[in-house]
């Protein structure tokens, strides 16, 4: 009966046959080369790897012998390896652990808890990592009497035994503000001005300021300087106003508030900068000039429709009392006055020619008026006087000195034995003699 035949014996061990050939021509031919363990996929994913291993990344595992079985990745490790991470994460970036920031006054007490922490808690305290006397705490709690400076700080409390963190204060010690010093100045008129103010005395801590501008009912904006932190800029909206400006300051603290305001005209705050480039120069065969020019400042924007006049001052170095002089116009000036050979210091300041109020002085410039060089000593003149030097042990004695007739019967003292002449002596001898004779 033709159709398929019954299986031999022989077949299952043919086909079982087949399959290890095919198995071994499927081997790589690298002798050495790791095989996949087909246990390895159906091992319980419970048992523990044998050898800990190298981190992924790190480096390769070591070898393992032939037919070893490679153990999984533990993934309960892993669960508790994340879990841990999560603890150490939330211990270290708890609300509880942020410090609380506290500001207090300049002098006076204060008391910090040690967060929740019991009164009669074991508790130690630092400040800035340094241990703090336990003669400071009451109970639990940290007292500071009479806050100074330096006892700003970070403060941090910890359990006794544990050193468990528990609570941790940022400290400021500082003071309330004081009326701010508030101005307002326009030195590029007719552009506009700006308001500068400071704080008489430090607070030692952040403040915030508040500038506020109004013209009669109207606010106008204050730009920030970009350099100045405590300056802004105004545009003048309407030139030659009547309607006056008031500019409002106000600071805060976290210990107090303090504000302060002004009211001025526009015409009163107009204050130019100060001249540039002042020189002094001395005049070439006049040694009581001085030749003075300077600039008018830079940021004056229009020096010819709002004219600028200027006011000098002057004075030699070895006097305190200054010399005035004021300039209608023009950038320059000569003095005439000046001391021959002596060094002067000059400055110049600027105003509007009907507004405002002058300007600073401007930086000193320093000149010596015109001297005529000093003549050297001729050689002529030099010989009389090396004659004399070498000749001086010549000069008659004492004894022999010709006296002047006229001294003789001045009276004007008491000669002495030897100050009369030898010629007078003689002259004398000879009239005695002669009276002598007519005597006899």
């Amino acid at each position: 009966m033709g159709g398929l035949k019954p299986p031999s014996a022989e077949e299952p061990v043919q086909s079982g046959r087949r399959r290890r050939q095919r198995r071994r021509r499927l081997q790589p031919a690298r002798r050495g080369a790791r095989q996949r363990d087909p246990a390895a996929v159906l091992a319980p994913r419970s048992v523990p790897r044998s050898l800990p291993g190298v981190v992924e990344g790190r480096g390769a595992e070591p070898p393992r012998p032939e037919g070893a079985m490679a153990a999984p990745v533990p993934w309960a490790c892993c669960a508790v390896l994340a879990a841990a991470t999560a603890v150490v994460y939330a211990q270290r970036h708890s609300p509880q652990e942020a410090p609380h920031v506290q500001y207090e006054r300049l002098g006076s007490d204060v008391t910090l808890p040690c967060g929740t922490a019991n009164w009669d808690a074991a508790v130690t305290w630092r400040v800035n990592g340094t241990d703090l006397a336990p003669d400071l705490l009451n109970g639990s709690q940290l007292v500071l009497h009479g806050l100074e400076l330096g006892h700003s700080g970070l403060y941090a409390c910890f359990h006794r035994d544990s050193w468990h963190l528990r609570h941790q204060v940022l400290l400021h010690v500082g003071l309330p503000p004081r009326e701010p010093v508030l101005s307002c100045r326009s030195n590029t008129y007719p552009k506009g001005f700006y308001c500068s103010w400071h704080l008489p005395t430090p607070t030692y801590i952040p403040n915030t300021f508040n500038v506020t501008v109004l013209h009669g009912s109207k606010i106008m904006v204050c730009e920030k300087d970009p350099a100045l932190k405590n300056r802004c800029h105004i545009r003048y909206m309407h030139l030659f106003s009547t309607i006056k400006y008031k500019v409002s300051i106000s600071v805060s603290n976290a210990l107090g508030h303090n504000a302060t305001a002004i009211t001025f005209d526009e015409f009163t705050i107009v204050k130019p900068d100060p001249p540039e480039n002042v020189v002094a120069r001395p005049v070439p065969s006049n040694p009581r000039r001085l030749e003075v020019t300077w600039q008018t400042p830079s940021t004056w924007p229009d020096p010819e429709s709002f004219p600028l006049k200027f006011f000098l001052r002057y004075r030699p170095l070895i006097l305190d009392q200054w010399q005035h002089v004021e300039l209608s116009d023009g950038t320059a000036h000569t003095i005439t006055d000046a001391y021959a050979g002596k060094e002067y210091i000059i400055q110049v300041a600027a105003k509007d020619n009907e507004i405002g109020t002058w300007s600073d002085w401007s930086v000193a410039a320093h000149a010596t008026p015109w001297t005529e060089e000093p003549r050297h000593l001729t050689t002529e003149a030099q010989a009389p006087e090396t004659t004399t030097s070498t000749t001086s042990s010549l000069a008659p004695p004492p004894t022999t000195k010709i006296c002047d007739p006229g001294e003789l019967g001045s009276g004007g003292g008491t000669l002495t034995p030897f100050s009369i002449g030898v010629p007078v002596t003689l002259a004398l001898a000879a009239a005695a003699a002669t009276a002598n004779s007519l005597l006899i």
